[in-house]
């Protein structure tokens, strides 16, 4: 496993003794994430002082976001601490006592996570009825035994056939409904059932990969995300939290908010000498690159060009740079790589954004004054008997609410009321950011009342929702690796630019973190940390060896 931590033991050592008596190198990160506040802390840590954050929205946290709630925190982004041995993030909250109220129930250690682990998750089908513990029971095996399957074909090297077209939806699928249709045991209405719960359980499965359709998951390369043993822990005062760890050492003034880039200018000083050589000396550098002042930064001037990079911001403010960390979502990068980026990224990173995968997972939360769901009841699945035979599920826009696949209930009482947390993804979740408030409540209502059979369910209280996919800096919720793609196009995009094999420019000016560049541990939290970490190494582990190589010389 990837190193978790580095050492922060570095004030005195040689590197930051070479970094205060020479130039300090100018680095922004550009992103306020869990992956940029990692690499900053890092840098910091180890002698970096002109490091420069650079945050598009008005907070700090990125995909995380915990509201207040009376008590309560609820989380809108990231909630879980998926695994514990080894996870950089659950040693942070463990070491700073974030998890001493986190009850027994919420140490979760099933593969999909509720709030708690006790009592039991209720299907409901559309015509009211509660489908049978026992026979609930008896497909989850089933469905459990056909997804251990899909590890098989990354971890063991197996072939994937054809029929499959490697795709996750499409085998597992077709193995469920023949392993149903040859039971000999069931009845008609039984397997039909049975069919039926497949459709709403591959609905979950894609919440839970950020996935607009298990479809789109490619088979070939699904076991290759790894779990990290140890149980799934949510943090009862907010993931926030660890936001706030990794921040609170880093000066105030490093971090900048309200701060979108428009353009990152990488190799500045060879495109101006390639400009020089071709007779456009004059300083008339083209559109984009505005005038030719020759300061180190400032409004509507581009550096100074001893300095490979300048950020260009969207308030015209030009930040020069040696080294750019990049942790914007793959979301946005898929929509905005080709303006962001001059020159332009090479074609096989490109190729990497294209090939990789991310769709937005939203959270409706509903407040109740009181719970019209049993004490024993930890969520309520949907489960729409009309699909049993369909094979991708494609619903017209105003049905977008087919796609909530269940509603989780929060526990403990004690702490967060009466409270159901909601989930739905892909392009329905789109459509629902697109709602007002009052008819997404409206709609979960009706929802609660033809699936529970219960017509007296009140409108909720309150409603809270997250809108990850029309968030335009954030474009999305987490990536996952989508047909035609696999672990090497995550490696190419964490690649740092300009090629190593090139020896006649600055090395790293460009780096890229963020979850989506983990190959392991993508979609998670610890993947983001562990890529600012990584990507902040890098760098110091290149001035740890520039450092080496001028005391030999000395």
């Amino acid at each position: 496993m990837q190193s978790c931590e580095i050492s922060s033991d570095s004030t005195d050592d040689p590197l930051s003794s070479g970094l205060r008596t020479h130039r300090q190198p100018r680095i922004v990160v550009i992103g306020a994430g869990l992956s940029g506040l990692a690499a900053t802390k890092i840098l910091q840590e180890h002698g970096f002082t002109d490091v420069t954050v650079l945050e598009a929205s008005d907070r700090i946290g990125g995909r995380v976001q915990s509201v207040q709630h009376g008590k309560a925190t609820l989380e809108l982004g990231a909630t879980w601490i998926h695994g514990a041995n080894g996870n950089p993030v659950y040693h942070l909250a463990e070491d700073n006592g974030l998890l001493e109220h986190t009850t027994d129930g919420e140490r979760s250690v099933g593969r999909i996570s509720l709030y708690t682990k006790n009592g039991v998750a209720h299907y409901q089908t559309n015509s009211g009825r509660r489908i049978p513990k026992d026979l609930v029971e008896e497909f989850s095996d089933l469905y459990n035994e056909v997804y251990e399957l899909t590890q098989e074909f990354f971890q063991n090297g197996k072939p994937v056939c054809a029929e499959s077209q490697n795709s996750v939806g499409v085998f597992t699928r077709d193995v469920v409904r023949k392993k149903i249709m040859l039971d000999p045991d069931d009845l008609e209405s039984t397997k039909r059932l049975k069919l039926s719960m497949l459709q709403q359980y591959l609905k979950v499965e894609s919440c839970e990969s950020s996935s607009p359709s298990m479809d789109e998951v490619s088979l070939s390369e699904f076991g290759e995300w790894t779990e990290i043993p140890g149980a799934h822990h949510v943090i009862p005062g907010g993931f926030m939290k660890i936001v706030e760890l990794l921040a609170q050492d880093i000066p105030s003034r490093t971090i900048r908010l309200e701060k979108p880039v428009r353009r990152i200018h990488w190799n500045y000083s060879a495109q101006q000498q390639e400009e020089i050589a071709h007779g456009n000396g004059d300083g008339n550098r083209g559109a984009d690159d505005h005038n030719d002042d020759r300061r180190d930064g400032g409004c509507c001037a581009p550096p100074a060009p001893r300095h490979p990079i300048q950020v260009e911001c969207q308030d015209q403010e030009w930040i020069a740079a040696d080294h750019v960390i990049v942790t914007a979502s793959l979301g946005v990068l898929k929509k905005g790589h080709e303006a962001l980026f001059s020159p332009s990224l090479p074609e096989d990173k490109v190729l990497a954004i294209e090939k990789l995968g991310i769709s937005t997972t939203d959270k409706i939360f509903l407040e109740f004054a009181e719970p019209f769901w049993s004490p024993e009841c930890n969520s309520i699945q949907f489960v729409w008997e009309d699909e049993a035979l369909l094979e991708q599920p494609v619903y017209p826009e105003e049905l977008w609410y087919r796609k909530i696949c269940s509603f989780d209930v929060l526990y403990p009482p004690e702490r967060y009321g009466y409270m159901l947390s909601g989930w739905i993804c892909g392009q329905e979740a789109l459509l629902m950011e697109r709602c007002d408030d009052e008819t997404v409540a409206e709609t979960c209502t009706e929802l609660l009342r033809r699936f529970t059979g219960n017509p007296n369910i009140p409108k909720p209280r309150r409603i809270l929702r997250s809108m990850w996919g029309s968030n335009p800096y954030i474009r999305g919720s987490y990536s996952f690796t989508r047909v035609g793609s696999s672990g090497g196009d995550v490696e190419r995009l964490a690649m740092p630019l300009p090629d190593a094999k090139s020896s006649k420019t600055p090395p790293l000016q460009v780096l890229f973190a963020g979850e989506a560049t983990h190959r392991k541990y993508y979609s998670t939290t610890h993947g983001a940390l562990l890529s600012g970490q990584r990507e902040a190494s890098r760098l110091i582990e290149m001035y740890q060896d520039l450092h080496n190589a001028d005391t030999t010389k000395a």
